[in-house]
């Protein structure tokens, strides 16, 4: 069994409902976490402080001082695309406003493809590439994050409670 990540995107600076995602996640195995942009505030990257994680900023971000913060913290940023790293799988992050950024991912034969910024899950394949969307955190139906172990494949979309986040 390999790392478990736990996908986050989409946040619009709501933390209560970022704190409760993150526990759902790590509950279910995960133990690195990647928000793929539109975190929103810095109280949604306090949510990330002492854990493996990577966020990308979303195009309603603010990002030069979200960028500040999260260095403070120790956040990794990868902006406005990136390649991660998990056991031999090598997956690109970016939030998906850009599609100039997901065509240089594509380019880049990435295994998988996180992105947001639509507010709605999806998974499917481009190619070789896994392209995936674990939902959002704010203005959507549903509030999912994605649980994904990149070894094996195995995802696993979870829906978020409302009054998980109190």
């Amino acid at each position: 069994m390999g790392q478990i990540i736990g996908v986050l995107s989409d946040s619009h600076g709501r933390w209560q409902r970022t704190r409760a995602a993150i526990t759902a996640l790590a509950s279910r195995g995960a133990t690195r976490f990647v928000h793929l942009g539109d975190v929103g505030s810095e109280q949604v990257l306090d949510m990330f402080a002492g854990l493996e994680a990577t966020v990308v900023f979303g195009n309603c971000d603010d990002e030069k001082p979200l960028h500040r913060y999260a260095d403070f913290l120790g956040i990794e940023i990868k902006h406005p695309v990136g390649v991660v790293k998990c056991g031999d799988k090598r997956i690109g992050v970016t939030h998906g406003h850009l599609p100039e950024a997901i065509d240089f991912l594509l380019g880049e034969h990435v295994d998988y493809l996180l992105s947001g910024h639509s507010h709605e899950a999806h998974d499917q394949r481009v190619g070789s590439t896994r392209c995936m969307n674990p939902g959002a955190l704010d203005r959507a139906r549903r509030f999912t994050v994605l649980l994904l172990e990149p070894e094996t494949g195995a995802a696993e979309w979870i829906e978020v409670d409302e009054c998980d986040a109190l």
